[in-house]
């Protein structure tokens, strides 16, 4: 990594890594003294070839506190000025996380003196990457990891796009501004470079996010619609208004919709909607224990266009 500072006159920031909580420790035969030996020889050595320094202690949420407090101290005193912690394996929830992030500043970062980022970094075992993440940084986190659609270890990262949904719609600035209309594409180019697949129901770039075919939510949606209001249409049945992110509410026909969604659809593909066309497809959607597809309802149409003859004997 130093040499390619050299070459490229780029400063690098490396990040050195080392297991902190009683658990690795005893797995791997480890001591408190082994620990703050590598620590410092490791940062020490970093820093003697010109590279700044993140000092990494995985496993953080589940170390003990004066660990925590001695493995910090050393590799601020030995040049590091960044520390992140870990919570390498989806283990803390958010008030945990706002715990030990001030326990952090107070006891590690504040008593130095120094200039120290510190960072955070979530898993999602438990489900609360996202939720963890926005703790940490309310904390006083300056930043925080993740990673496109989550991707990462076991059950994943923080998820990257979660994170800038979130923070855009709490107006955190600078996000609050941010242009997230090619979030979805992003998402996809990272899916389909990696071959993980992004869940039909993920949150906002899945394909059903803002999908609806339940009766009273697309009647809401509609109604707004009709208004001509796209931002009430787009927040009456959802908690994220789809058009911040370069999409839109899709209404679609299933058993569980109204003659409204099938009215709807039509008029959207510029089909007249005329009472016996409507009823068929509804009887359709009935009789059907999912949403119809395109085709299916295009069959429908191509009835009024191809109407069925009866033989007589």
């Amino acid at each position: 990594m130093a040499e390619i500072q050299d070459k490229v006159g780029i400063p690098i920031e490396v990040a050195t890594f080392i297991g902190s909580s009683p658990i690795r420790r005893y797995a791997e035969d480890w001591s408190g003294d082994f620990l703050l030996r590598t620590t410092e020889s490791s940062v020490k050595f970093a820093r003697s070839i010109g590279l700044e320094v993140m000092y990494v202690t995985e496993d953080t949420t589940r170390c003990d506190p004066e660990t925590v407090k001695r493995l910090y101290k050393t590799a601020i005193e030995c040049g590091a000025r960044a520390i992140v912690v870990c919570d390498t394996c989806g283990h803390v929830t958010p008030a945990g996380v706002t715990a030990l992030i001030r326990f952090v500043i107070d006891e590690v970062v504040k008593p130095s003196g120094e200039q120290i980022r510190v960072d955070w970094h979530g898993h999602c075992d438990r489900g609360l990457a996202v939720a963890n993440s926005l703790a940490a940084l309310a904390a006083g986190a300056e930043c925080v990891h993740a990673c496109a659609i989550g991707i990462g270890e076991r059950v994943g990262n923080t998820q990257t796009d979660q994170m800038l949904v979130n923070l855009k719609l709490m107006g955190i600035s600078p996000w609050e501004d941010q242009d997230l209309t090619s979030l979805k594409e992003y998402c996809e180019t990272v899916s389909h470079a990696t071959g993980v697949p992004i869940p039909k129901n993920y949150p906002v770039v899945g394909d059903d996010a803002f999908r609806t075919a339940t009766g009273v939510h697309a009647a809401a949606v509609i109604k707004a619609f009709r208004k001509k209001d796209v931002e009430l249409a787009n927040t009456v049945y959802s908690g994220v208004p789809s058009h911040y992110f370069g999409m839109e509410q899709i209404i679609e026909i299933g058993p569980m919709s109204g003659k409204s969604n099938v009215i709807f659809w039509l008029e959207r593909k510029g089909f007249p909607a005329d009472e016996a066309t409507v009823d068929r497809i509804f009887q359709k959607a009935k009789q059907s224990n999912r949403t119809l597809l395109d085709h299916e309802i295009m069959e429908c149409l191509a009835r009024d266009s191809h109407p069925s003859v009866a033989s007589a004997d």
